[in-house]
């Protein structure tokens, strides 16, 4: 109401005082007999009533006032976002009442494109136990997704589309091994089902081990404070120039939901697995031919090292010597084996020590293995022998 009676007062008052002083211009022109000689009492001019200056709208400061951080962030988001791609596994059912088969999601997830032939790289355990898989990617086409391959061990697994290559945009693949600890780290998924979203943070560790699905150690892994959660798993983590660093995979969290500590598979790992994968639909693995006590037999007998359960014929073990836990056939008493305590000298105290010494060694490697032989420790010679898996 204030600024209602201001803009209309104005208006009032000049009008008024204009007619005001005509009238009495007229009257004394009555009384003193009209004649130009008089003296008219002459009013003075009314003031114009000035209107209060209104202030100028806020400007919005323009790009050039971001920070260097906030450019950098925007940057990595705007070049690596189409290459990120949401994924939905499927799960083929049978309607009961209309005995009709349909195909239903039953998980999502996330995911990059790796090249422009349509393979996209995600975690294995997004698309674990599916009959299919679909891919949306940026523009928000889906894509029927073919299974190309997985690697349970690390917790990867890829893809195929058939999709026109201008559509994709594989992401540029940088380095795990020179990561520091409090380097600037972005995180791009699909939490919640949340297409495209951004989490920013820090490498908190380096060198963190996980649990994958099959019960294997993967080593190397990043650990962030980058926000993960359900959904985000297969998206990229990426350093601060837009490069591939690691593929989130996992949290530590009491809830489920994420509580600052990420974990994300290091891009060593998926650049040895996924050439692969696309080449043969699996990843060779150095081993020694041997199937060792998943049991922990070694364990509960109260002995440490890696019981030999089994030798596989023809392999390294085999033509090292190896010896394997056998029954006696006279008496049935159970004969260990050679018990496994180190490789190439680091030391194997049980059955996760032994996958760990295997880890970083390639096929054709010969390797130093050391053995418990009864009250003899010896040093075989074994030459790793390729596993599939």
């Amino acid at each position: 109401m204030v600024s209602a009676k201001r803009a209309l007062w104005p208006a009032l008052v000049i009008p008024l005082s204009m007619i005001l002083g005509a009238g009495l211009v007229i009257l004394a022109n009555q009384i003193f007999g009209g004649g130009t000689e008089a003296e008219v009492p002459v009013l003075p001019p009314s003031q114009p009533v000035v209107p209060e200056p209104v202030p100028e709208p806020t400007t919005v400061a323009p790009r050039g006032d971001l920070s260097g951080a906030e450019e950098t962030t925007i940057a990595v988001y705007r070049n690596a976002s189409p290459s990120v791609v949401f994924i939905t596994k499927l799960s083929v059912q049978m309607d009961p009442f209309r005995r009709n088969v349909m195909t239903i999601p039953a998980g999502t997830g996330s995911g990059f494109v790796w090249d422009d032939q349509g393979h996209i790289v995600t975690n294995y355990h997004v698309v674990a136990g599916g009959q299919g898989a679909r891919v949306t990617l940026d523009d928000q086409t889906v894509w029927p997704a073919q299974l190309v391959g997985t690697y349970p061990d690390k917790d990867i697994a890829v893809l195929k589309i058939d999709c026109p290559a201008e559509k994709l945009r594989p992401l540029p693949v940088g380095e795990s091994s020179d990561l520091q600890v409090g380097q600037h780290v972005f995180a791009i998924g699909n939490p919640f089902g949340l297409d495209h979203t951004l989490s920013t943070g820090v490498i908190s560790g380096l060198g963190r081990e996980i649990m994958s699905m099959s019960r294997r150690p993967i080593q190397g892994v990043i650990q962030t404070d980058a926000a993960i959660n359900p959904g985000n798993s297969g998206g990229p983590l990426l350093d601060s120039a837009g490069r591939l660093i690691g593929m989130n995979t996992a949290i530590y969290s009491p809830s489920g939901a994420s509580a600052g500590v990420g974990f994300a598979v290091p891009v060593a790992a998926i650049s040895r697995a996924v050439p692969q994968l696309i080449a043969s639909g699996q990843v060779e693995r150095a081993g020694l031919g041997i199937q060792i006590d998943e049991g922990e037999l070694a364990q509960r007998l109260g002995v440490r090292g890696a019981l030999v359960i089994g030798v596989v014929p023809g392999s390294g073990a085999a033509q090292a010597g190896l010896r394997p836990t056998v029954r006696d056939r006279a008496t049935g008493r159970i004969i260990l084996g050679d018990l496994i305590v180190a490789i190439d000298d680091q030391p194997v105290g049980n059955t996760l020590d032994l996958y760990r010494a295997l880890d970083g060694l390639d096929v054709g490697h010969d390797a130093k293995v050391t053995v418990r032989r009864g009250d003899q420790q010896l040093e075989l010679q074994v030459r790793l022998t390729p596993l599939a898996g």
